[in-house]
């Protein structure tokens, strides 16, 4: 339980997340993740929240959209193969999601509370899993993956766009 995978868990591009998250309880390491990004972000102001840092870049807004979303597409990813599904899982592109949620249209403190409700939910369901579902793999876009290491991403894919958010947004 809570232990790194290992590489033939999960595509090799998935890797630069899961060596992001630190050594450590993973229910704790998401519930802290949930404190520090919400209190790093809570303050902001609609003109910062609106922010690009480039051309074709994302929002601020459209960032923490796009982790929720993530997220939500990955603890479901983790829910049906925790559950010894077998059914291939499609893939998503995520320039389409952003492009489709109109994140533009709802306030960064909604945002943040969705973000909220999505992370305390997946933590609901990791702290419900049987240390037997830990090891399981299923498909999901194309790739075997297993639900310790969709665990590892949920984690990693937050800290890679809080560290962006650190370094391009806020500034």
């Amino acid at each position: 339980m809570y232990k790194k995978p290992s590489i033939g868990e999960y595509p090799a591009y998935y890797g630069g997340y899961i060596n992001l998250v630190p050594k450590g309880n993973l229910l704790d390491i998401l519930a802290k993740q949930l404190e520090d990004t919400t209190a790093l972000l809570s303050d902001k102001t609609e003109t910062q929240s609106t922010y690009r840092y480039a051309d074709g870049k994302w929002t601020l807004k459209e960032v923490i959209g796009h982790i929720t979303d993530t997220e939500r597409i990955m603890s479901y990813r983790l829910l049906r193969i925790s559950r010894g599904d077998k059914t291939p899982l499609a893939g998503y592109n995520d320039e389409d999601y952003v492009k489709e949620a109109f994140f533009h249209t709802r306030s960064i403190s909604e945002l943040l509370e969705d973000f909220h409700v999505v992370r305390r939910s997946t933590i609901s369901l990791l702290r419900g899993l049987p240390e037997t579902a830990w090891a399981r793999t299923g498909i999901a876009n194309n790739s075997e993956i297993s639900v310790n290491a969709l665990l590892f991403i949920i984690a990693g894919h937050e800290l890679h766009h809080v560290n962006i958010i650190k370094e391009r947004y806020l500034i």
